[in-house]
């Protein structure tokens, strides 16, 4: 069984692949900003479980966090990097602060665990680094311009970070949620910005309607989403592909194919297999 290193575990996405994980029977190191909350939801989970706080712009946080995963189990067999926050504003309405702060967490966030977890991984000669992008970081809509900025900065770093680390022997994986049941459109999740610009209320100001009607009533199922991707990285490895994308209008989808999840779908691409799950996240 394997190691898994897990950011963002106390909801959405992340809580639901740390339980897909122990399911299966793998030990996993969830991290959070509050890990208590993380350990108070499986109970059970005995030994199989570290629970550790990692707050993702803290970068001595987050190679403790590595340091106790490998203490306790001595390797780490799969990274997932999940952590992430929202902005649904116009570019327009994106000030500095709002803008570096998504930033932080989701681009910067991401590179940092990469680079505390990959001198375990290169000294194993073996590993999985699974990160977690969107469907807007393929193509994006009126609202989603800077989110989806964050979301264009991990593809292509997680593209080239494919091409480094194959000759290793560790695999990446990229992973595109679409609408998901997660809490992700909570207004603790996704920022919508203190000011408004008239202007935009037809194009703009639609979207955050539709995002407030539907949220917690997206069609994808994250528990089946994280059943997936915990079979995923368990699943035979073939040679990698070069990339190719194929746009899609009904969503975007890989010629790598896409697995259903209810009425989302997740399909996957190593970057040379990547995965895309249904509609927006």
């Amino acid at each position: 069984m394997s190691v898994w290193f897990i950011t963002g575990s106390s909801r959405g996405f992340g809580l639901e692949i740390t339980r897909a994980a122990l399911a299966a029977g793998h030990r996993v190191v969830a991290t959070a900003r509050k890990a208590e909350t993380v350990r108070e939801q499986f109970p059970d989970a005995g030994d199989a479980l570290l629970t550790v706080p990692l707050d993702v712009t803290d970068p001595q946080s987050i190679q403790a966090a590595v340091d106790a995963a490998v203490e306790r189990f001595g390797r780490i067999d799969v990274v997932v990097n999940n952590a992430g926050t929202g902005l649904l504003a116009a570019v327009e309405e994106s000030d500095d602060a709002a803008v570096r702060a998504v930033f932080e967490t989701n681009v910067f966030g991401p590179l940092a665990v990469q680079r505390a977890a990959l001198p375990v991984l290169r000294r194993q000669h073996s590993g999985h680094v699974i990160n977690i992008s969107s469907i807007v970081g393929f193509a994006t809509a009126p609202g989603w311009g800077i989110y989806a900025s964050t979301k264009f900065a991990v593809e292509g770093f997680t593209e080239t970070l494919h091409t480094e680390l194959a000759p290793l022997g560790i695999h990446v994986t990229l992973v595109e949620p679409g609408f998901f049941r997660t809490d992700f459109l909570d207004p603790a999740s996704l920022h919508t910005g203190p000011d408004t610009i008239d202007d935009y209320a037809p194009t703009v100001g639609a979207m955050r309607a539709a995002a407030a009607s539907l949220n917690h009533a997206q069609p994808g199922d994250p528990v089946k989403a994280a059943r997936a991707i915990v079979e995923m990285a368990a699943a035979p490895r073939a040679a990698p592909a070069p990339p190719a994308r194929s746009r899609h209008p009904a969503g975007l989808r890989r010629q790598t194919g896409h697995l259903p999840q209810g009425d989302g779908r997740l399909a996957a691409r190593r970057p040379r297999h990547r995965s895309r799950l249904g509609q927006h996240r």
